[in-house]
């Protein structure tokens, strides 16, 4: 026994060596794999710096140019007016941004905001080789353009390796690299926080599948790579959230799946062509899905359907519950509006929906997405007194019905909404027109005091307001 003390001894000791070392070697392999990946990124990393010129009309004093001398005499002399061409006052503005080479013909891809309305573009490379672009393409929906290195391409251009958005994880390590408050080739550090985040800029015409991570993003990153620890770009840093607008640990950039669909079709026509079903949509929350007699609140419900768009020839009527698309489930509005403008024009596709508590499938053929661009009290009766819901409404006149998209007789306008009732809390505004109530529809405001009479403690409403259609739930005070 007393032979193996010593041997037990070493064995000990060499164990705590290897303790000792293995987690700094551990660490030193770790900060080497992040070098790594920010030596093979940076290459392919431009700053992307752009101008465009600002016409402002100069200022003029009410009484018009050259007062009080602006009057002389003609032959005749009479006293005439003297007027001056309108003057103009031109300044140039600079912006900066960064972006990412995607091929070996010089093409790169950056955010949309950043060369929007812009008379020239250069990109700069990490070695400060600089370069004249033009815009191939541009897509404000998804915030995303295609430039294109004018000049001679270099002959050592390195384009980026893209990787796969979809196969990301909630928790890996990403690097964010671009040219924060002009610091080019600035390299951050951090984690996929989400995916799936949208409604960031509260904008109902973008199309939004926002990556969130928590490596640090500021002005001037915007166009550049998100990349994992592959050195693959998996996203384009668009945006972050915070009150001072600098880095406040919550930023999103564009999924590259996303980001390679529309590459692809700005590349080939200098456009994207997304596909349209012809519907206005909402979450299902709680409060509808108990009055729409279904569990859970995974869907999309329609509250608006386009007459003679692809939803209408297929059957989609107002207050369908839309569960899948192709068979795969749609958990909210966001999900079901990216896939169907993934969709191609033309396409056979297959719609399950839920109405009146009872499942079936519609065929639907997609179409293609347009361009962007096209008093009295409610009732005597108590159970409709604003006190109830906080609304008082008055016929829709024909002025008010132009104003609001829609034909005279198609609902009822609302007056005015009482401060602090379920219908303010709701969002519901005066002006908004109510074309349902509990799925009936109301075309006067007898039709709406009796509609209003049948109702208990609870009111679903289908209201119409500028920025389109909505179900909303009011329970009474």
């Amino acid at each position: 026994m007393s032979k193996l003390i010593p041997v037990i001894a070493f064995l000990f000791s060499l164990a705590s060596n290897l303790n000792a070392i293995e987690p700094n070697a551990a660490l030193r392999a770790f900060s080497d794999g992040f070098a790594d990946v920010a030596a093979k990124i940076k290459p392919s990393v431009v700053t992307v710096y752009s101008e465009k010129t600002i016409k402002l009309p100069q200022f003029r004093t009410p009484f018009g140019d050259g007062f009080p001398f602006q009057y002389f005499f003609d032959q005749d002399d009479s006293p005439r007016p003297r007027h001056s061409q309108p003057r103009e006052h031109q300044f140039k503005q600079t912006g900066m941004g960064s972006g990412i080479v995607i091929d070996k013909d010089g093409r790169v891809l950056t955010n949309f905001h950043v060369v929007d309305g812009t008379d020239e573009v250069k990109v700069k490379f990490a070695d400060g080789a600089t370069f004249d672009a033009s815009i191939v393409g541009s897509d404000p929906r998804s915030d995303l353009a295609v430039l294109k290195i004018k000049d001679q391409v270099p002959a050592d251009l390195t384009p980026a390796t893209l990787g796969d958005s979809e196969s990301l994880r909630v928790g890996e390590w990403v690097l964010a690299v671009g040219a924060p408050f002009n610091f080019t080739q600035t390299v951050t550090a951090g984690i996929i926080s989400a995916k799936g985040r949208t409604r960031i800029d509260n904008n109902s015409d973008k199309y939004e599948d926002f990556l969130q991570t928590d490596a640090a993003i500021n002005p001037g990153n915007s166009g550049g790579p998100l990349v994992n620890l592959r050195g693959e770009v998996i996203g384009i840093n668009t945006a972050i959230i915070s009150a001072s607008g600098q880095n406040a640990g919550v930023g999103f950039a564009i999924p590259i799946n996303m980001a390679q669909r529309i590459v692809r079709q700005l590349v080939k026509s200098g456009k994207v062509t997304r596909g349209f079903l012809g519907v206005v949509i909402q979450d299902l929350t709680p409060g509808l899905a108990e009055q729409f007699k279904i569990t859970g609140t995974k869907g999309a419900v329609v509250n608006q359907v386009t007459k003679d768009a692809p939803a209408d020839k297929a059957g989609l009527k107002l207050g369908d519950i839309i569960t899948h698309l192709n068979g795969q489930p749609v958990d909210d509005t966001g999900q079901l509006r990216n896939r169907v403008a993934g969709t191609d024009p033309g396409t056979k596709a297959e719609l399950t929906i839920v109405r009146d508590g009872k499942t079936r499938t519609l065929p639907v053929t997609v179409g293609e997405l347009p361009e962007p661009g096209q008093r009295l009290s409610a009732t005597s009766n108590d159970e409709a007194q604003p006190g109830r819901f906080g609304i008082a409404v008055e016929p829709l006149t024909d002025r008010a019905a132009q104003g609001l998209g829609v034909e005279p007789g198609q609902g009822v306008l609302i007056e005015s909404v009482e401060n602090d009732s379920p219908a303010e809390e709701a969002g519901i505004h005066p002006g908004d027109l109510i074309v349902e109530v509990n799925r009936e529809r109301i075309t006067n405001v007898e039709e709406f005091t009796n509609a209003m009479r049948k109702t208990g403690g609870k009111v679903l409403l289908l209201i119409k307001g500028k920025d389109g259609s909505r179900f909303v739930v009011l329970s009474a005070k």
